[in-house]
């Protein structure tokens, strides 16, 4: 038993499952848009399938990271100790992981509806591409973004079986947002990815234009927030969620600098949890409440 839960423990920790807050959030937007904007009912074994989706996607797509990288993670003094290059998982075992996941997942898209069934290899195909982009350009950080963005879009498909621009413009929030925030964590492996032919903002422009460039396109998530505020008529709850989102973007670029990367992890992962929980408790309450 002991080893059971050592071993889930090890793959829990190989995909980062807390990181799910990222996605998540912005994932049950899509979906509350879809039911409360729409004629369509609130239905729970629909928003289990979203869920389960969104678990076995990025499952798949962590695994397949994990996976990809392990020579140089092995290599890396930050991420030697991760679960593959430490021993903890084999390659064989990750590698059948990821092959289960991904199969789960478009499995799980055919009780939803055709359209997620026939998008999924297209979603597969970015979330898993993504670790292999930062081989050969360092605009791998908007393919991560463009991976995360899926989720509100892809929820609200899950219950509508079409396109709107209201859960696109969030999709383009998500983007702008997660990729400013994957800027800051590339900080970390600047010289290592630089000396391993590995591209990066960071690696490719330094610390202080990749900050400037974060900050920019955190500019256009601020913007894409202001949208999604005045197009999707958000009354005070909406802003209220707003404001505290956009305060934890300035409080990630005031804590982290090119001469002090010491508050990175605060920055990217308890900084971006708390905003995307927040951010999105407050909006749903708006779109139920008002």
């Amino acid at each position: 038993m002991n080893r059971f839960v050592r071993k889930a423990g090890d793959y829990f920790s190989l995909v980062r499952f807390s990181h799910t807050v990222f996605a998540m959030p912005f994932a049950l937007i899509g979906f509350s848009l879809a039911v409360t904007k729409t004629e369509n009912a609130f239905i729970i074994r629909l928003l289990l399938l979203i869920i389960l989706c969104m678990i076995f996607a990025r499952n798949a797509a962590m695994g397949f990271n994990r996976l990809a990288d392990r020579k140089f993670d092995a290599l890396n003094p930050r991420t030697k100790e991760r679960e593959i290059p430490s021993g903890k998982i084999g390659t064989g075992s990750a590698a059948v992981f990821v092959i289960v996941n991904a199969l789960l997942f478009v499995i799980t898209t055919a009780f939803i509806n055709n359209l997620t069934l026939i998008l999924s290899p297209v979603a597969l195909a970015v979330i898993l591409g993504y670790s292999l982009t930062k081989r050969f350009t360092s605009l791998c950080h908007f393919i991560l973004g463009l991976g995360l963005s899926l989720a509100p879009i892809g929820a609200y498909i899950s219950v509508t079986g079409r396109f709107d621009l209201l859960p696109l413009v969030y999709s383009f929030m998500v983007l702008t947002w997660s990729t400013g925030f994957d800027i800051i964590y590339a900080l970390q492996d600047d010289k290592f990815d630089r000396d391993n032919n590995l591209h990066s903002i960071p690696s490719s422009s330094g610390r202080k234009k990749a900050l400037a460039i974060s900050v920019a396109v955190h500019l256009l998530t601020f913007s894409l927030i202001i949208i999604a505020g005045i197009y999707g008529h958000g009354n005070l709850l909406y802003w209220t969620g707003a404001a505290l989102f956009t305060a934890l973007l300035i409080w990630q670029h005031l804590i982290v600098t090119p001469d002090d990367l010491s508050r990175v992890t605060v920055a990217f992962q308890t900084t971006n949890g708390i905003a995307s929980v927040f951010y999105a408790a407050f909006v749903i309450l708006d779109m139920v409440i008002f």
